[in-house]
């Protein structure tokens, strides 16, 4: 049987304190059994970072990049939350204080029930159009078409994730 951890201190901190920020990054989704990038069998072991996560690869070779992406939509999607994303929401709906930022960009915060996010680094499930900026969402697995294109003006979209020398906006 697990140990029971004694939650009071934290759950006081947590309605005393008048902002509180939690940071995740790969280590809470690898626990639903999302491949990470580093580490022993991290994802840039297997495949070069320059040839699917940078601007120039995209405009070098969109179709390989979105398959990539696709690939990887496809083994997100049939991933769970765990305790560590259910709890924070948990914390969230309780304590208006509390703010989730988040490297990851695999959505399970949000399907665990989060909703003041901020994603660092995009979010797999939103496309943006290269003309235009325009965001929206798309849960399709596998993607219709690759790569996708913008049902308003025609031109590519992209995962809007944050790349390789790109900067967090």
């Amino acid at each position: 049987m697990a140990e029971k951890l004694d939650t009071g201190p934290l759950i006081e901190v947590l309605q005393e304190a008048s902002r509180v920020a939690v940071l995740t990054g790969a280590g809470i989704s690898a626990e639903s059994g999302i491949p990470t990038f580093r580490g022993e069998e991290g994802l840039w072991k297997k495949y070069r970072p320059e040839e699917l996560a940078t601007p120039t690869a995209f405009s070098r070779d969109p179709k390989l990049v979105w398959e990539w992406y696709d690939w990887r939509r496809g083994i997100i999607g049939q991933k769970e939350t765990n305790p560590g994303h259910k709890v924070i929401a948990r914390w969230e709906e309780t304590f208006p204080t509390v703010s989730l930022i988040t490297q990851n960009i695999d959505g399970l915060h949000q399907k665990a029930g989060s909703k003041n996010i901020w994603e660092l680094h995009g979010n797999i499930w939103k496309l943006r159009c290269t003309e235009e900026g325009t965001i929206t969402e798309n849960y399709d697995t596998p993607l219709k078409e690759i790569p996708p294109l913008c049902s308003n003006c025609g031109a590519l979209l992209r995962p809007h994730v944050v790349w390789f020398g790109e900067s967090l906006s």
